[in-house]
């Protein structure tokens, strides 16, 4: 619901409210974010007075009562007396950086908004607000667009730039998102970490002066991760005030928090201002990514439920949503480069008896591909170890009841490729300077259409060549020296920005041709594991770390905002390649079960006491896929307190079944006697546990269950809950 009122803006959802209110001077300040409220005017809140050092715009007229360093702002600018962190910095014809924005107009629209080129979550549900402010002097109009998703309690904001002049204005910085608090009382949770270990949560206190996380390396990064929470200090998974902001974009990105003089708390996220420089000629316009805000007073849990149902019901688009899920196997590990069609088929034939639907043929099918020097860039079938190409090959895997999927890297390129040598220009690479490889590839210039549509044009003919429904598209390595030969000296800021709106295009391109494909996104595991991402990949590669107890923290991290079903999680085989460890059948079906599950391992090497278990975790994930993928997820322990065990539990929405898994850590002698306290239940309704009898639910909540006795490291258990 959205009301407006001669210069005030209230914006309601279910359980939230957002207010904005346009001063007298035409300054649009923030007055309100949180649970939800009354719609009064709460600019009430706003206090003026004389602060020390804080100028004062003229319209103040001398009486030092006003000044924009200290008032609370929808959308903050630099140059006219604000020094706390800015959305927006403009380089005008002058030569001077500032930008002074004021209210001019607003409209209203029926459902919510879409972006051109970019991801947005999807209406007709929904309504949405523009607020135009313009900074006369240099002639440019800013559109801030809100969507109100009201059942999902989410605000989504973009923002559009226009430059109404008739000179050539330069974006220098365009945040997606602006959000000033009054208080500085806070905790900032960020995801971070690296290759094989990403999205571990960091928590601490706000200090005065400014923290930010974000990436320069092309896409979203295995190093941070475009989603953040602010939060009370003693706020915790069932309780406590908590905002969370997710920007929806998959290319270099900043969020800043800033603790500023007065106590007052600034969130700005967007675009990273690294290497960006966007012209603006006279009548042309730039639109910055979306950005989503949730807010919950019920802690993290509530939060992350919000989140993951508007991330499954209007954001992602899944082609096999409403099918029998399929569960894959996946050869890389196994076989990695060296492998030919007898060898897939001896792994495929080996699966399909198990109950497995979809095998994918990982890397090394095309081209010279035999290591990872060479090939990239040809998408034509290696002859040599598919006799016959696709045509071939997948209709002896449908004839084993088994889909067929295929790995492709399209942003990439090995020098030692036809198409490199046909086009050494295509790659990113500034004149002069020695190459910067990363896994002996270099990256293509996807900023460019003829580049896209050259790379597009031969995958399109592979995919059409047989009956495909799955891609992988991966990409594994980081950007560096962009440089664009399409561009002249004068555009080279575009360059970051351009990659991802171009990645962005070739994947719509690929799912208006191939409706029925699932794209599965993939960067080196979780280098680009975000929601701009997974508009057009339904699921993402989690890690390339398959170890169980790895991905236990990996998981729980990744699930603050993202959906269990986004998840792809895998069992390997044993000893992990990623950390050497050893781990039981059990305990990996269980981990890889919390996500899209599948093997990465020849299961015709298993003993045949590890394949009737196999059997068995298939049977029972297709019976309860929909619970783990669409349940309400619930972290019932913190894996990085290295406790005895981690826990998680999913619930249905109506709340008559619940899977509660468990999975120890490493044993010790005489353990303690331990009760889990399960969450989410109906404590109306009486619960049959497994084969173990019938309880309240309320006792499982607060009296608990024991857990098992651990008698070995790394053990597991599943309780599955229905109601009597």
């Amino acid at each position: 619901m959205i009301l407006c009122d001669k210069g005030l803006f209230t914006l309601h959802t279910k359980n939230t409210t957002y207010q904005m209110k346009a001063n007298s001077y035409g300054v649009l300040l923030h007055t309100y974010y949180g649970p939800r409220v009354s719609g009064c005017d709460l600019s009430y809140r706003i206090q003026y007075t004389d602060r020390s050092f804080a100028p004062n715009p003229d319209e103040d007229g001398g009486s030092r009562l006003f000044s924009l360093d200290a008032m609370p702002q929808e959308y903050s600018t630099c140059g006219v007396g604000d020094y706390r962190l800015p959305s927006l910095e403009l380089e005008l014809p002058c030569g001077s950086r500032s930008a002074d924005l004021r209210y001019k107009s607003f409209r209203l629209e029926p459902g919510k908004y879409a972006l051109e080129g970019l991801p947005a979550f999807r209406g007709p549900e929904g309504e949405t607000l523009v607020v135009v402010l313009e900074d006369a002097a240099a002639q440019v109009d800013v559109e801030l667009w809100y969507g109100v998703l009201e059942d999902y309690d989410i605000i989504t904001r973009a923002v559009k730039i226009i430059n109404r002049g008739g000179k050539t204005v330069k974006i220098r910085q365009a945040a997606s998102l602006c959000l000033d608090f009054q208080r500085g009382d806070l905790d900032l949770i960020t995801f971070d970490g690296k290759h094989v270990l990403e999205r571990c949560p960091n928590r601490a206190p706000l200090v005065p002066g400014t923290r930010s996380v974000g990436s320069v390396r092309g896409t979203s990064s295995h190093q941070h991760n475009p989603f953040v929470i602010l939060c009370e200090h003693d706020a915790g998974e069932d309780h406590g005030l908590c905002f969370a902001a997710c920007l929806l974009y998959s290319g270099n990105f900043e969020a800043a928090v800033e603790r500023a003089q007065f106590e007052d708390t600034r969130l700005v996220m967007g675009v990273h201002p690294y290497h960006f420089c966007w012209p603006l000629a006279p009548g042309e316009s730039f639109t910055a990514p979306e950005a989503a805000l949730c807010c919950s007073k019920e802690g993290f849990s509530t939060l992350s439920h919000r989140l993951h149902r508007c991330i499954r019901e209007r954001l992602i688009q899944n082609p096999w949503a409403g099918q029998p899920q399929r569960v894959l196997i996946n050869n890389w590990e196994a076989t990695m480069f060296d492998f030919d069609a007898e060898r897939l088929i001896k792994i495929a034939e080996s699966a399909a008896p198990m109950g497995i639907g979809l095998f994918v043929m990982d890397d090394g099918w095309f081209g010279a591909r035999d290591t990872d020097t060479a090939g990239l860039g040809d998408w034509t079938v290696n002859g040599r170890k598919l006799p016959g190409g696709l045509e071939a090959l997948v209709p002896r895997i449908k004839a084993l009841g088994m889909d067929f999927g295929i790995w492709i890297e399209p942003e990439m390129v090995n020098e030692d490729s036809e198409l490199y040598r046909e086009h050494p220009d295509w790659a990113l690479h500034i004149p002069g300077r020695s190459k910067v490889r990363g896994r002996q590839q270099l990256v293509l210039d996807f900023s460019r259409k003829d580049v896209r549509d050259r790379v597009y044009g031969d995958l399109k003919k592979v995919l059409s060549s047989a009956d495909i429904s799955y891609v992988k598209w991966d990409m594994n390595r980081s950007l560096a020296t962009a440089w664009s030969a399409a561009l002249p000296a004068e555009r080279q800021g575009e360059v970051y920005h351009r990659y991802v709106l171009g990645v962005y295009d070739m994947l719509e391109q690929m799912r208006r041709d191939f409706p029925s494909v699932l794209i599965e996104g993939c960067s080196g595991g979780g280098g680009r594991f975000d929601a701009g991402m997974l508009y057009y990949t339904p699921q993402i590669w989690c890690s390339d770390n398959t170890d169980a107890i790895d991905r236990l923290r990996i998981q729980y991290g990744t699930s603050f905002c993202y959906p269990v079903g986004t998840m792809g999680a895998h069992v390997s085989a044993v000893p992990n390649a990623q950390t050497g460890r050893s781990v039981p059948i059990e305990t990996r079906g269980l981990v890889a079960m919390s996500g899209t599950f599948g093997y990465e391992m020849d299961l015709g090497q298993t003993t045949e006491e590890e394949k009737e278990i196999i059997r068995r975790q298939i049977s029972f994930f297709k019976e309860h896929c929909k619970l783990i993928q669409e349940g309400d997820y619930y972290r019932l322990s913190d894996p990085f307190q290295n406790g005895p065990y981690t826990a998680w539990q999913q619930v249905s929405p109506d709340k008559r079944e619940a899977l509660v898994s468990i999975v120890t850590g490493t044993a010790h002698g005489a353990p303690p006697f331990l009760n889990l306290r399960l969450k989410g239940l109906d404590p109306a309704l009486c619960y049959h546990v497994n084969d173990e009898g019938s309880y309240p639910g309320d006792v499982l909540m607060e009296a608990g269950w024991p857990l098992p006795m651990p008698w070995d490291d790394y053990q597991s258990a599943q309780l599955y809950l229905s109601a009597v």
